[in-house]
C-alpha cells in the first residue's frame, strides 16, 4: 500500500513550515519529518511557569518588509518588544549598539559632535591604511576604545580565533549611532509572538502530517526498502531539503565550515529578576561565554522564577549542530560547487539558512519560502 505525497519538507524549521503552509492551501499534500524531537528547529520555544524559553538562543522577529509583519501576525499577536542588548567588559556596562549611551559611559562626552571627534582623533592616530586583519578594520571603523572593550574579546569568542587571525571582511562597518537611542534593530516592526514561536510553527503546520525523529536518509533508505519487499511505503514527488546541503550529497566535495554553540541553562525558580534585560553581551575574552539570555524579559517579566541561558561559541564537527556559516572565499566556493550539484538534483529544491548556506534573519526565511511558493507552485 503505497501513500503519496507531492512534497517531502525534510525540516520542520520555519522555512519548511511557511512552504507547507502554502502548498497546504494550494491543494498540495505535504509530509514534514524533522530529526529532532520536536517542531520549529531553531526557533523552537518551550514554556517553563509561564516562561517561553529559546531553546536554542534568543529570536527576536524584526523586519522593514509590511508584507512580511502581516503574514508572520496571521498565526499570532507579537508583543512591542524593543531588542535593546547590554554589554558587560571587566564589570563595566555598557549600551548596545554603539551609541551615545555608549560613548557617553566612555568618556564621559554629551554631544553627538563630541563622540566623532573623540572617534576620528583615535583613527587618526593609528595610521592604518588598507586593513589586513578583522583587528585593523574594526580599528579603522571604530577607534581603540571601542575595539578593544567592546568588540576584541566578544568577536574572538565567536570565531575561536585572534581578531589578527580573522579577515578583515568579517566587519564591513561598525554601527555607530550618534543619538541617544538603544534600539538595536532599524526595523520598523519588531517583537516576540505572544504564546512563543512553538505555537506559530503549530498553526502553520496543521493539517500536514509529520513525523518527527526522523532522518532523511534513514528514511529514504526505510521507504525503498519496504517498496522492494512489498510492504507499506511512503512515496512523494519532489523534496524540499532545509538540511545541510553538503549533508545530502554526503560530503561528496569535502564539508562546509561552521560555528556552533553550546546553551547552558540555568532554572532559577527562587529567583524574580537574574539581570533585568533580555540580553547582556559579555565582551571579556577570559569569560568563556558570549552572551547571558533571561527569556522572561522578552515578554516584560511575565512568569514564575527566571530561568537564563550562558551561550557559549563552540568550533564545529560532524554531528554538531551548525548554526552560523563560515563564508569565507573557500567555503563560498565550495557552496558554489555544491550547488552545481543541486541544479542537477531536478526534484529536490534546496532552502533555509543550511540548504542555502548562509545566516538568515527570520524575515528573510520566511521571504525566501514564499519566493519558492510563488516560483513552484
Amino acid at each position: 500500500m503505497n501513500e503519496h505525497f507531492d512534497y517531502l519538507v525534510v525540516g520542520t524549521g520555519l522555512f519548511g513550515s511557511v512552504f507547507s503552509y502554502e502548498a497546504l492551501r494550494r491543494g498540495k499534500k505535504c509530509l514534514a519529518i524533522d530529526k529532532r524531537d520536536h517542531i520549529a528547529g531553531n526557533i523552537y520555544t518551550r514554556e517553563v511557569r509561564g516562561i517561553h524559553v529559546h531553546e536554542y538562543g534568543a529570536h527576536i522577529f524584526h523586519t522593514s518588509n509590511r508584507e512580511i509583519w502581516d503574514y508572520m501576525n496571521r498565526f499570532a499577536e507579537f508583543n512591542h518588544f524593543i531588542n535593546s542588548p547590554m554589554a558587560i567588559y571587566k564589570g563595566e556596562i555598557y549600551n548596545l549598539p554603539f551609541n551615545m549611551n555608549t560613548f557617553s559611559r566612555l568618556w564621559g562626552i554629551k554631544t553627538p559632535e563630541e563622540a566623532k571627534k573623540k572617534i576620528q582623533e583615535q583613527i587618526e592616530r593609528l595610521s592604518i591604511g588598507e586593513a589586513q586583519n578583522l583587528e585593523e578594520q574594526a580599528l579603522s571603523l571604530a577607534g581603540p576604545d571601542v575595539y578593544e572593550k567592546l568588540i576584541k574579546g566578544y568577536t574572538e569568542k565567536q570565531w575561536g580565533r585572534d581578531c589578527r587571525e580573522l579577515p578583515a571582511f568579517i566587519i564591513k562597518r561598525v554601527p555607530l549611532r550618534f543619538t541617544y537611542d538603544n534600539n538595536y534593530f532599524s526595523d520598523p516592526y519588531q517583537g516576540i509572538p505572544v504564546g512563543g514561536y512553538t505555537a506559530i510553527v503549530e498553526k502553520m503546520l496543521e493539517g500536514t502530517e509529520v513525523k518527527l525523529n526522523t532522518d532523511f536518509r534513514e528514511f529514504e533508505r526505510r521507504q525503498k526498502a519496504a517498496a522492494e519487499r512489498g510492504e507499506d511505503f511512503i512515496s512523494y514527488d519532489k523534496v524540499i531539503y532545509t538540511g545541510m546541503i553538503d549533508a545530502y550529497f554526503d560530503y561528496r566535495l569535502g564539508n562546509l565550515e561552521y560555528r556552533s554553540l553550546q546553551f547552558q541553562v540555568e532554572d532559577m525558580p527562587e529567583c524574580d529578576n537574574y539581570q533585568g534585560n533580555a540580553v547582556i553581551n559579555y565582551t571579556e575574552r577570559e569569560i568563556p561565554y558570549t552572551r547571558i539570555i533571561e527569556h522572561k524579559h522578552f515578554e516584560f517579566g511575565k512568569g514564575e522564577g527566571t530561568i537564563i541561558t550562558r551561550e557559549y561559541p563552540r568550533s564545529w564537527k560532524k554531528g554538531d549542530e551548525p548554526y552560523y556559516p563560515v563564508n569565507d572565499q573557500k567555503n563560498n566556493k565550495l557552496f558554489a560547487d555544491y550547488m552545481e550539484l543541486a541544479s542537477e538534483e531536478k526534484n529536490v529544491l534546496f532552502g533555509g539558512r543550511l540548504g542555502q548556506y548562509r545566516y538568515y534573519d527570520m524575515d528573510k526565511v520566511v521571504e525566501a519560502a514564499l519566493q519558492l511558493v510563488e516560483k513552484e507552485l
